[in-house]
């Protein structure tokens, strides 16, 4: 793949930006150089808010930045707590402007308005952010934000500021959407390993499976201030049918010859790399433009499909509200899933025979019936799927047998079919009146958990089988001694 020419333009703009930096240290008051005893970091903010100069301005965001580093943990508490408490508009201002507004509502006063109320927060950020680089240190103090937990009403505030900034510094129209495959950079090969936050990639063999050219996908959005950093990837496989479980599509050898006329594209891993910015989406974006490639590159595709885990299922399922559904397991059916959910256990067929009606009807109820106070799917996968106006497909019991896979959701994982034809009115739906799309099988699943006979001798029966089972060692593993 050729180089790009971006990282190019944006290494020449950062060795600018630093030139200017070091050139702007000699306009700055000696007091408030980094390693002077005076130079705290809540000093040297106060003096750039109130900087009149450029030079001396990036040169000051640069000693920001680079003392904030030097800091432990309580010590980032301290500045973003004093940023909070002392970087507030001023209420005198905002006063004044209020009773103006109020007396001749038009745009001109709006305006002043506006500009009264805006958090002196915010241009700190701007300031801070004309600093070489300060756009991935200002994405790292969000992360350490975010990592001190809620209920801080001053670094509540200072996040919002931030959030609100990141919002538009990374908003779609910067974003560069590249292919990654065995010829990008190593550099961004390890990261992708390493952000792989979906199904782990367990070595470079692992990850050169995932990039075969032959019948696989990958691509990530990049943004031109944080070079070689992705800041989201979706990975592909295609396939002629809608995959129901992840084992085969990891496991899968390479393929000799490229796949003729694939139909089907299943988006199997979607993974946000970055921290700090959590909470700003990229995945609606990154889906429909790969779709749009897709559809370029191999016109056959007629089906576009994730298959995506359940990571709240098995939680909500031990819940109030999952132990209050419609279907609830019996004693011993809760006793057959415990075994399981134990990895190294086998027995498909024997699971299938008690298990499966009852959990894919309390795996529907979940999905169609339970909702978070807001009204929406407590599931935070199918919030943002059918946010993006895909359909609820297809259940799958069983699609992740994998200690993570059995832990979050007892096995099971589900497809989101993004038809072309229905994802703006399946959006629309579902952000006005919170109505989830869904098949008619996934809508019967509920129907058939309702007819289901199930007996308590029955699941005794499968429990004594599935003990049987699990005394059996898997290939190549000794017996258990659990």
């Amino acid at each position: 793949m050729a180089p790009s020419k971006n990282p190019m333009n944006v290494s020449f703009l950062q060795e600018l930006m630093t030139t200017v930096a070091e050139q702007g240290r000699a306009l700055i008051p000696k007091g408030l150089i980094w390693g002077a005893e005076s130079a705290d970091i809540t000093t040297l903010s106060r003096a750039l808010i109130s900087s009149r100069g450029e030079a001396a301005g990036v040169a000051i965001a640069r000693q920001i930045l680079e003392l904030y580093k030097t800091l432990d943990i309580e010590e980032r508490r301290a500045f973003f707590t004093f940023l909070g408490k002392e970087m507030q508009p001023d209420q005198s201002a905002v006063a004044a402007a209020a009773g103006t507004y109020l007396k001749a509502p038009d745009p001109l006063s709006l305006a002043r308005l506006q500009k009264a109320i805006e958090s002196p927060r915010q241009e700190f950020f701007r300031r801070l952010n004309l600093a070489p680089g300060a756009t991935s240190g200002i994405v790292g103090m969000r992360r350490d934000l975010l990592a001190m937990g809620r209920g801080d009403a001053m670094l509540k505030l200072v996040d919002d500021d931030l959030k609100h900034l990141l919002y538009s510094w990374f908003n779609r129209g910067f974003l560069v959407l590249k292919r990654i495959d065995w010829q990008t950079p190593a550099a961004i090969l390890e990261k992708i390993i390493a952000y792989e936050a979906v199904h782990r990639i367990e070595s470079w063999d692992d990850l050169r499976r995932r990039l075969d050219s032959r019948d696989r996908r990958c691509f990530a959005y990049f943004h031109p201030a944080l070079i070689d950093e992705p800041l989201i990837f979706v990975e592909v496989a295609l396939t002629h049918e809608i995959s129901d479980a992840i084992g085969p599509l990891l496991n899968e050898p390479p393929k000799g010859t490229a796949i003729e006329a694939p139909t089907t594209a299943v988006f199997y891993s979607i993974s946000n790399c970055q921290e700090g910015l959590k909470g700003i989406s990229f995945g609606n974006f990154l889906i429909k433009q790969v779709v749009e490639d897709l559809v370029r590159e191999l016109p056959t595709l007629k089906t576009f499909v994730t298959l995506s885990p359940v990571p709240g299922f098995s939680r909500w399922l031990k819940s109030a509200d999952g132990q209050a559904s419609r279907n609830p397991l019996t004693d011993d059916e809760k006793a057959a899933l415990s075994l399981l959910d134990r990895p190294r256990w086998q027995n498909k067929e024997r699971a299938t025979n008690v298990l499966e009606t009852p959990l894919m009807a309390l795996a529907a109820s979940y999905f169609l019936t339970a909702k978070s106070p807001d009204g929406r799917p407590v599931d935070p996968v199918a919030r943002f799927h059918l946010g993006n106006g895909a359909r609820l497909e297809r259940l799958n019991f069983l699609g992740d047998t994998s200690a993570k896979g059995l832990a979050q959701a007892h096995g099971v994982m589900v497809n989101y079919r993004y038809d072309l034809k229905e994802i703006e009115k399946n959006h629309e739906a579902y952000a006005n009146q919170g109505a989830v799309a869904a098949s008619r099988q996934v809508r019967g699943l509920l129907r058939a958990g309702d007819a289901s006979k199930r007996t308590a001798e029955v699941g005794r029966q499968v429990l004594l089988a599935l003990e049987s089972a699990r005394a059996v060692p898997a290939r190549g593993e000794p017996p258990s001694k659990n």
